[in-house]
């Protein structure tokens, strides 16, 4: 009963604005000792529930410096027994070639085993434990910026939602009007690519000609853990303030033949790393497939946030795409008013988006990973880049970012295998002709 008034207590704690206090010497040295019983498995399993609810509890009444406190007595106090290592290494370097060889192995492995483990295994058993370590791994990524003591920590914890996070274990969902009013807040407050601005807004995205699909974790029912925004369209979408129209009529889903995604949200910042989206998709292509026969064509229409970031630090990528304006002026936007410039701007925006699209990669240098993360992400998928959009999207976060600029992924099944394929192993990036032909005009 101690437990279950304990975890009562945690669940109610998780997402509340309580007070947070300071972490004492006193209380840090307390913390040791539980941190110690919880890495030795004193006790049994009702007990160790107990204690690590307790724990939970603690570090969620802290302030920021008492979790960043916390964290570090884990991650720097419960790592592996370098000496038990060392013994155990000697032994199975001795055993190599004998009968002995399995056994110390397993032995080696398990010193390695830091206590670490234990104790985040601990943490996850206990009701709402699935959701803290989330939460607890968003905290340790902001304090990783500034402390890089904690980067063992965060490996471990990575690793271990991972596992625990395997896209088999999650439940695709389509969500509707009528799903829960909680689960459509939601939404709005998750919504990280178009914001959704109002309940009406928020209809509009759900009515018949759209789906709306995400994936769920059964230990975390009402958070979303991603999720995908569709348009049922007899067209490649073009301009996401069409789309996302609520004077717009609904279109008739019966004579759709494309399915566009214009919306990708992750929702979590303590699963950054834990990849699922790839197989959001391939889920969703399905379940559209099945309930609509006549699509033909999958698509997105896409952002491309790094855009302006990338000729923050090429500037002279405007004077080889002829772009007129400079940067600072390209990123309001007012520019949109003028129709003859916006006629001028034209090709040599779609130029620079090509160009960027083609050849920007992380690092700055020649080859690797593109430098734009939803580019990465689609690619990655085995799609295609398929068609510039100039004037795509006209806000102020679309000006920002993109100067208005989006682009189009398409995924053709019959190639996306081969697409993929060739990204992985050489970096090969899929272009459609026409934005290739772009990329080389100079």
């Amino acid at each position: 009963m101690v437990a279950k008034g304990l975890v009562d207590k945690l669940r109610s704690m998780i997402g509340s604005g309580a007070e947070r206090v300071a972490l004492t010497a006193r209380g840090l040295e307390s913390l040791r000792v539980q941190l110690r019983e919880c890495a030795d498995g004193q006790g049994g399993e009702v007990s160790a529930r107990g204690r690590a609810a307790r724990l939970a509890e603690t570090y969620l009444s802290l302030n920021d410096e008492g979790r960043h406190r916390f964290l570090r007595l884990i991650a720097l106090e419960f790592g592996p027994n370098p000496d038990k290592v060392a013994t155990a290494h000697a032994a199975y370097q001795k055993a190599v070639g004998t009968a002995e060889q399995w056994k110390t192995e397993a032995a080696l492995r398990g010193a390695m085993r830091s206590s670490r483990i234990r104790i985040l295994t601990q943490f996850n058993a206990i009701p709402q434990g699935v959701k803290f370590l989330v939460d607890l791994r968003a905290d340790l990524l902001r304090y990783l910026e500034q402390d890089r003591e904690l980067a063992v920590l965060d490996r471990e914890l990575e690793s271990r939602l991972s596992a625990w996070f395997d896209v088999g274990f999650l439940e695709l969902q389509r969500l509707t009007w009528n799903s829960p009013a909680a689960l459509l807040e939601k939404l709005i407050e998750y919504e990280a690519v178009h914001e959704i601005r109002s309940w009406t807004d928020l209809k509009n995205r759900l009515d018949s000609d759209r789906r709306l699909y995400a994936f769920f974790h059964p230990r975390m029912p009402a958070e979303p853990l991603i999720f995908v925004e569709v348009a049922l369209t007899d067209h490649l979408a073009g301009n996401v303030q069409d789309l996302l129209d609520e004077q717009a009529p609904v279109f008739d889903h019966r004579k759709a033949d494309t399915a566009i995604f214009y919306s990708i949200s992750n929702t979590q910042v303590g699963l950054r790393g834990v990849s699922f989206g790839n197989f959001l998709l391939k889920r969703v292509i399905d379940d559209l497939k099945r309930d609509f026969p006549k699509l033909v064509y999958f698509a997105t229409l896409s952002p491309m946030p790094g855009l302006a970031a990338w000729v923050r630090k090429h500037p002279q990528a405007l004077d080889e795409a002829e772009v007129p304006l400079p940067l600072d002026e390209l990123s309001t936007g007012t520019w949109a008013a003028d129709r003859k410039l916006a006629r001028a701007l034209n090709g040599p925006l779609n130029r620079l988006a090509a160009t960027y699209l083609s050849s920007a990669k992380q690092g700055g240098g020649d080859s690797g990973a593109p430098f734009d993360p939803v580019s990465r992400f689609h690619l990655g998928n085995g799609a295609r880049v398929e068609r510039l959009n100039f004037l795509a999207d006209s806000s102020a976060k679309g000006f920002r970012q993109s100067f208005g600029m989006m682009v189009n992924y398409l995924y053709s099944l019959d190639d996306i295998e081969t697409n993929l394929e060739a990204f992985a192993s050489s970096g090969n990036i899929a272009m459609s002709a026409s934005v290739r032909r772009l990329a080389r005009k100079k």
